[in-house]
């Protein structure tokens, strides 16, 4: 079976991230789209209670990796470890369900 990993790094991280990716065997590609969010502790007190300011979105990057389960725990390894820069808000990584299928657009060809 296949696995979705999403990642979401600093963009400074990113040339980091991807030098330690190809060098694992059988990994077949990567995603990476700009996004904005907010983790714990960024709430702006008003008034009426807590409101999220949306100039106040930290950018990030989201990294989306497909790939067997066999490789999995060395994907997540090498983005955790060259990601990690100890400071507060490093990102996080997110290790989705089983993959039914994948179809290649280009031959029509199904399966990992």
């Amino acid at each position: 079976m296949m696995k979705e990993v999403k990642a979401f790094i600093r963009k400074h991280k990113l040339h980091d991230v991807t030098l330690a990716l190809h060098k694992i065997e059988g990994l077949t590609g990567l995603t990476v789209a700009d996004v904005r969010g907010f983790g714990r502790g960024r709430p702006r007190k008003t008034e009426d209670g807590l409101v999220y300011d949306m100039g106040d979105l930290t950018p990030k990057l989201q990294l989306t990796v497909y790939c067997k389960d066999d490789i999995v725990e060395q994907v997540v390894s090498s983005i955790q470890t060259t990601a990690h820069t100890g400071l507060h808000s490093d990102g996080k990584i997110y290790i989705l369900g089983d993959v039914r299928d994948v179809i290649r657009i280009s031959t029509g060809e199904r399966g990992e």
